[in-house]
């Protein structure tokens, strides 16, 4: 392939040589970026004034009273109704301003209270409903109404953020806790912004994580979708508490030293009439795309519009106002994959690069995401974007300048489809190690991945988390510390060793999701018809990791020890991950990274008594072990030694390294040291 013959200003293209046949298709991208970016800046430098929807629309105090503004194009009349005028339909019209923007003003401070209930009487063809408005940064319900209701949110003190040092601080490899805030509690019901602040994040902490992930913060009202339903994109969650609570937990966290994603959903919304944006001005094609191409054939759920200059103008200052209202330090952006292709990536492997640059590719979706990282990055230097991709796409975290989309990790997704089909459909005895490094360790060239081993999509009911899968009916008889089985110790063995592996090898950033690190059991269910509306299994039990004389409190200790290490050691910082030896027979891969040496023995029952353990990559000196998995702490025998110091000798036809006891199913990292 001769590189040369296809010129390219786009650096992406010499880092990865497959790209070059494609240069065309890149040089339009780009293209299609920057005349999108100058059509809503008309020449500007920043993205940041352009984004600042959310101090025009909505509702505002102003000097002399209020203001609503909303837009609306096909409307025909707008009212404002609520609390405030008994719900009049005919009292307080809007005037119809320039591109279908209404406005009403609203004169002396009491016009409107905090805390009243509002919402817009939308007349178009003759006929007349209810919406709410789109900026709406606080959703509840009205109790006297039962309807779910915009709410006037203009405390008279605002908050006391003492988070700005932080803030300033660069953003470190992530060791993310993927959480959901309602079901973060142990008792049977929804927890609290406040209830995590206090309770969930001191035990985040004490494990070593320095970035949580927050899901379901943006307003959904069906509690179980797990807030991939929503429909007030500026509003946080009602069911957890007031916006002055979440502020709370992400200043509370901020103090901690951990910094905060918001799981953002901008590729689909929620369907709902009058809740949502769905025909908010009577037409279907507002927000949406027209016809079958505004809905999702997999989700039911509502498509936007990339191309429409407002609908970028809505979705970029949404992002804007999460940093800047909340000090959300980033986002993880579900449903990447769905937006970047016109058949949402449904049925595909994407085994060919053709895939990614055909017609079936949506470049409006991608300019969007392009616009959205360069704003993320703009508002906040030290932000973190993450891409949900499980196409991988080209380009996703490489620089705009480059060519490339601009996110700064993608999820590694293949990674805990792979455990799960490893652990579901091959014998321990016949793992190939080769293939399991080749799955931890391929990527693209210098685009950065968040490895993880099973997120919560694995907890849902219907699926294992991997310590149920391993363990099954034991989990219920076997998690005391004096039972052992061939069954739950293979569990708890391999349980540490898949999730150490995971951290140490399969990225540049690493995610759990919470209760998985001790092995929660079952399988997250939200309250529905078919349970009987229960919260029995849509919480934490903490008081099993808490219970001394359970397992659960030895791979809880086991992952607070191996984050230690990562974050200790700069380990995820250091791109250079080096094979050392793969032994196919003996099931054994050994590695170096950031100055250490990992040894993982995957072997069921054979430990090798005398295993040459090459250190050329780190040096000559004396080493010592100073983590295994097998440590007594973690529930293992204890067999390796932490103070026996190990010195590298030169062997014939084996290089620079020393003989060591490798256990079976066990795994161990050691450090050079000073004698």
């Amino acid at each position: 392939m001769d590189v040369q013959k296809l010129q390219s200003p786009y650096e992406m293209i010499q880092i990865d040589p497959y790209l070059a046949p494609f240069s065309g298709e890149i040089d339009l991208r780009m293209d299609r970026f920057k005349g999108k970016r100058w059509q809503l800046v008309a020449g500007a430098e920043s993205l940041t004034d352009f984004a600042d929807g959310y101090l025009y629309f909505g509702i505002h105090r102003t000097d002399t009273g209020w203001v609503v503004r909303e837009w609306l194009p096909g409307a025909e009349a707008v009212h404002l109704i609520g609390d405030f005028n008994e719900w009049n339909h005919e009292s307080h019209p809007l005037t119809r301003g320039d591109n279908g923007v209404w406005e009403i003003r609203l004169e002396g401070e009491d016009a409107l209270r905090h805390g009243q209930y509002l919402k817009l009487w939308v007349t178009r063809g003759g006929s007349g409903f209810e919406r709410l408005p789109a900026y709406s940064t606080r959703v509840s319900m009205d109790q006297s109404t039962m309807k779910l209701c915009t709410q006037v949110w203009a405390p008279d003190q605002p908050f006391a953020w003492t988070d700005e040092d932080f803030r300033r601080k660069p953003a470190p490899a992530p060791l993310i806790y993927e959480a959901h805030v309602g079901m973060a509690q142990d008792r049977e019901g929804v927890g609290t912004y406040r209830e995590f602040a206090d309770l969930i994040l001191p035990r985040i902490q004490r494990l070593g994580y320095n970035t949580v992930q927050l899901m379901a913060i943006q307003e959904h009202p069906y509690y179980g979708s797990f807030g991939y339903q929503v429909t007030n994109f500026f509003a946080a969650a009602h069911w957890y508490g007031v916006p002055e609570d979440l502020k709370y937990l992400i200043n509370r966290a901020h103090e901690m030293g951990i910094r905060v994603l918001l799981d953002v959903v901008h590729s689909h919304a929620c369907p709902n009439l009058g809740e949502g944006l769905r025909e908010q001005d009577g037409t279907e094609d507002q927000y949406f795309l027209p016809g079958e191409r505004g809905w999702h054939p997999a989700w039911g759920t509502q498509l936007f519009n990339y191309d429409r200059v407002e609908v970028l103008h809505f979705l970029l200052s949404n992002l804007k106002f999460w940093q800047e209202e909340y000090h959300f330090d980033g986002f993880r952006f579900d449903g990447v994959t769905s937006m970047l292709y016109h058949d949402h990536g449904l049925g595909s492997a994407f085994t060919s690069y053709d895939l990614y640059f055909s017609m079936n590719t949506d470049l409006d979706a991608m300019t969007y995401l392009q616009l959205a990282n360069e704003l993320i990055h703009e508002v906040n230097p030290n932000a973190t974007t993450v891409a949900e991709d499980m196409s991988g796409m080209p380009g996703m975290c490489l620089p705009i300048e480059q060519g490339g989309v601009g996110f700064d990790y993608r999820l590694g997704m293949g990674e805990p489809d792979y455990w799960i089909k490893l652990l579901k459909d091959t014998r321990d005895e016949d793992w190939n190690m080769h293939a399991l490094w080749h799955e931890m360790t391929t990527r693209r060239p210098r685009e950065k991945v968040i490895g993880y081993c099973e997120s919560h999509d694995q907890a849902l009911v219907g699926d294992k988390t991997i310590l149920f899968r391993m363990a099954d009916a034991e989990m219920y008889t076997g998690m005391t510390k004096d039972y052992h089985s061939l069954t739950m110790d293979r569990a708890i063995e391999l349980h540490k060793m898949i999730r150490f592996l995971t951290l140490t090898l399969g990225g540049d950033g690493y995610l759990n999701f919470m209760g998985n690190e001790f092995g929660h059991p079952e399988w997250i269910d939200f309250p529905r018809e078919g349970n009987g509306w229960s919260y029995k299994y849509c919480r934490r039990q903490w008081s099993l990791v808490d219970n001394h004389d359970l397992k659960f409190e030895w791979l809880n200790d086991f992952d607070r020890a191996m984050v230690t290490l990562a974050k200790e050691h700069r380990l995820l910082e250091d791109p250079q991950t080096v094979s050392l030896w793969i032994d196919q027979d003996r099931k054994i891969i050994t590695f170096s990274r950031g100055g250490l040496l990992f040894l993982f023995n995957f072997h069921g029952s054979y430990s090798e008594p005398s295993f040459f353990l090459h250190a050329h990559t780190v040096g000559e000196g004396a080493y010592r072990v100073v983590l295994s998995t097998e440590e007594q702490r973690f529930g293992g025998p204890g067999t390796v030694s932490h103070d026996y110091v190990y010195h590298t000798e030169y062997r014939q036809g084996q290089g620079l390294g020393f003989d060591i006891y490798s256990p079976c199913r066990a795994a161990m990292v050691l450090e050079k040291v000073k004698e």
